[in-house]
């Protein structure tokens, strides 16, 4: 299954990306997060396990790829109380030509028993709310 979200904002791509490469942020831009803090590596260098609390519980991610030539990361979940398996999430940042902004957009694949209601809670409840505080930000 496949959640997506995607926005426009009123900053350059390459000042956005520079933002969302770290890792290890999560937490000053994620609503609902208390606390980000690498774990394991570099926070900008694929290997990096992120440990994320927030209102959802615990997570632990691991960075898989950073491509600052895409402007694109994909990271995989190792641990969370959601119920998904195989979970892949990339966020991507392409510049609006037209106008010298950044489009943004924020995707996952995984399985789940309830694939529907995941799709759901990660698309309204996760990637919706970080892109709109993303927003704001710039």
């Amino acid at each position: 299954m496949t959640a997506y979200a995607s926005t426009v904002i009123d900053a350059s791509a390459d000042e956005v990306w520079n933002y969302l490469r770290e890792f290890g942020n999560l937490a000053e831009w994620l609503p609902g997060i208390t606390s980000c803090e690498i774990e394991e590596g570099t926070p900008s260098e694929p290997g990096a396990v992120r440990r994320v609390e927030g209102a959802g519980g615990l997570f632990r991610e691991r960075l898989l790829t950073l491509d600052d030539a895409s402007r694109s990361a994909t990271y995989e979940i190792l641990e969370c109380p959601l119920p998904v398996r195989n979970y892949r999430g990339v966020y991507r940042v392409a510049p609006v030509t037209d106008s010298g902004r950044a489009f943004v957009e924020w995707s996952a694949v995984f399985d789940s028993d309830d694939e529907p209601k995941m799709t759901k809670i990660l698309t309204r409840g996760v990637f919706e709310p970080g892109l709109a505080s993303l927003h704001k930000r710039f």
